[in-house]
């Protein structure tokens, strides 16, 4: 499929390189312009690896574009602390499937603005920890 692969060794990792005209055959999501901008619209064959392991599927999303920190809140002059996600995106299509995929694994979330989703109950955080691992 690739016309030229290549490693290239950087520290603490190895970035594999691959260069070919049937890419958009296998990723057809990719494409020109703001991704907000264009459908971003799963195949078939991608729905149903998602659906078999959507824990994979958030666990990229969230280190893309999503956040765990812990919230600070004050109610009537006492200060609450607890860990919290937050996943945010401009694209409507990609916030849909975070949304479909944290369904699919019983994660309760919510939309907080229109381009950003939340998830900060006690269980549904450590169920998405069970998920989303740290970065390395």
């Amino acid at each position: 499929m690739a016309s030229k692969v290549q490693r290239v060794q950087q520290q603490g990792c190895v970035n594999v390189q691959s260069y070919g005209m049937h890419w958009p055959c296998l990723i057809p999501q990719h494409g020109p312009g703001k991704k907000h901008e264009r459908a971003i619209v799963l195949t078939n064959w991608q729905r149903e690896i998602v659906e078999a392991q959507p824990g994979h599927f958030v666990r990229g999303l969230f280190h893309s574009d999503g956040a765990r920190f812990s919230n600070r809140v004050t109610v009537r002059g006492k200060e609450y602390v607890y860990p919290r996600y937050m996943f945010i995106n401009e694209s409507a299509d990609i916030m849909g499937l975070c949304q479909w995929a944290l369904d699919l694994l019983g994660i309760a979330w919510k939309m907080n603005r229109r381009n950003s989703l939340s998830v900060a109950r006690r269980e549904a955080v450590a169920a998405l920890d069970r998920h989303v691992v740290p970065k390395s």
